[in-house]
C-alpha cells in the first residue's frame, strides 16, 4: 500500500522547488513574506493550486490593507499574472515531469481568520474579571460572613 499519492509526492515537491524559486529568483519586495502552505495538484497533473498567505508588512498595517482583505487579492493578482509563467517556467528547469501543470495562486485567508478570532477570544477574556482578584473583602458573602475553609453552607430548610 502507497504512503502518498502521486499527486502528493509532486506537490510537496513542487512547494519545495517554487519556495526556492521564490527566495532566491524572485526580487519583488511585494512578496517578500509569502508563505506557501500548500499545492494541490489534480490527477492529470495539468492544473496545480497553490495556497498561500503574505504576512503584512509595517507599511500595509499602517495603510490598513489586511484588514479589508485587499493585502491578499493583490498578491493573488501579482502571482496569477505574468509572474505565474514566470514560475512556471523555473519549475520545468528544476523538476522533471514530462508537462508542468498550470499554476493557480489562491490565497489562504485561514491564517487571518485564526489571527482574528483568537484576537476577539483575547479581547473576551479581558473582558471577563476574575471574581477572586475582584474580592477585596477577604471572600465575605453580602451579609459579611467569612466561610472557613472546609466548611459547607448551610442549605435552606
Amino acid at each position: 500500500m502507497k504512503e502518498f499519492d502521486r499527486t502528493e509526492r509532486i506537490g510537496a515537491e513542487l512547494k519545495r522547488e517554487l519556495y526556492e524559486v521564490l527566495r532566491d529568483e524572485v526580487r519583488d519586495p511585494r512578496l517578500a513574506d509569502l508563505t506557501i502552505h500548500e499545492v494541490r495538484v489534480v490527477k492529470d497533473l495539468s492544473h496545480a493550486k497553490v495556497f498561500f498567505t503574505c504576512l503584512p508588512t509595517v507599511g500595509d498595517a499602517a495603510a490598513g490593507l489586511d484588514t479589508d482583505g485587499t493585502h491578499g487579492v493583490a498578491q493573488t493578482r501579482l502571482l496569477n499574472g505574468r509572474l505565474a509563467g514566470f514560475l512556471r517556467h523555473a519549475l520545468a528547469q528544476r523538476v522533471r515531469l514530462r508537462t508542468m501543470p498550470e499554476l493557480h495562486f489562491v490565497y489562504d485567508e485561514s491564517i487571518g481568520a485564526g489571527m482574528r478570532l483568537s484576537a476577539l477570544i483575547d479581547h473576551a477574556v479581558e473582558g471577563l474579571a476574575d471574581p477572586a482578584e475582584d474580592d477585596t473583602d477577604g471572600g465575605a458573602d453580602d451579609q459579611g460572613n467569612v466561610p472557613t475553609p472546609g466548611a459547607t453552607p448551610e442549605q435552606p430548610r
